[in-house]
């Protein structure tokens, strides 16, 4: 399976994913009303509905299974992109499966239930590992990045762009700084442990935007001056 991705290089326009499926291959798509062209069999798309598990974990109902030989194009809003990750095996990575817009045949999901401490961080009751040769492709806001953990020495992430992180890694709920910054910010994860975070930059913009639009100087101040003022004044 081939994947090409148009842009334009900036948040404005939409990105568009064209796909080109082999015979004898299957790729699956969780986001079927993004499809907006096809060619191929008309038996070469089969939606289906999504088991109890997908549609509690996706909140969708239908997803599609693109067979090859034929060729699509997916289409994206504005600011969304997709992340595609080819996979060799095992992987370590928790993901929260609502980032998920497609995975091709091959690829296999085992899911994760977190302690009560991680579910408390995140607002979610499971993640999920993949595992298996194969590609996925990850829903993103803006550009996807990447650090490396270090055993000791704490990675400080903003608790709402993380993508992926390492089923080993060790998280806390914190913020850092001196005692302007630690009330200024939003809330951040603490985590430390072996192997890659990934984690999204669009989020970050819509609050730069809300910050710099015209809503007046004192909700501007009240904002910077409160403690955890820009997270409870919108």
């Amino acid at each position: 399976m081939n994947i090409d991705v148009q842009d334009e290089g900036n948040n404005t326009s939409g990105q568009a994913l064209s796909f080109s499926v082999g015979e004898n291959e299957t790729v699956h798509v969780l986001h079927p009303q993004q499809i907006i062209a096809y060619q191929g069999p008309s038996s070469g798309r089969a939606d289906r509905l999504m088991d109890v598990k997908g549609i509690y974990r996706k909140r969708k109902l239908i997803r599609s299974d693109m067979s090859g030989p034929c060729r699509f194009v997916a289409a994206l809003p504005p600011g969304y992109r997709v992340k595609t990750l080819e996979l060799e095996g095992n992987n370590d990575l928790l993901y929260d499966f609502r980032h998920l817009f497609y995975y091709s045949e091959g690829i296999t999901m085992q899911t994760r239930v977190l302690s009560m401490k991680n579910m408390f961080i995140t607002r979610d009751i499971v993640k999920i590992k993949f595992s298996g040769i194969g590609s996925i492709g990850i829903l993103t806001e803006g550009t996807v990045c990447e650090a490396e953990l270090h055993p000791y020495d704490p990675l400080y992430v903003d608790a709402g762009s993380i993508i992926a992180y390492p089923e080993n890694a060790k998280l806390e709920l914190t913020v850092y700084g001196n005692h302007l910054a630690s009330q200024h910010m939003s809330y951040h994860w603490k985590m430390t442990g072996h192997g890659p975070v990934l984690f999204q930059a669009g989020v970050q913009n819509r609050r730069f935007e809300r910050d710099n639009n015209d809503d007046g100087i004192i909700k501007r101040f009240l904002r910077e001056a409160l403690p955890f003022g820009g997270v409870f004044i919108k």
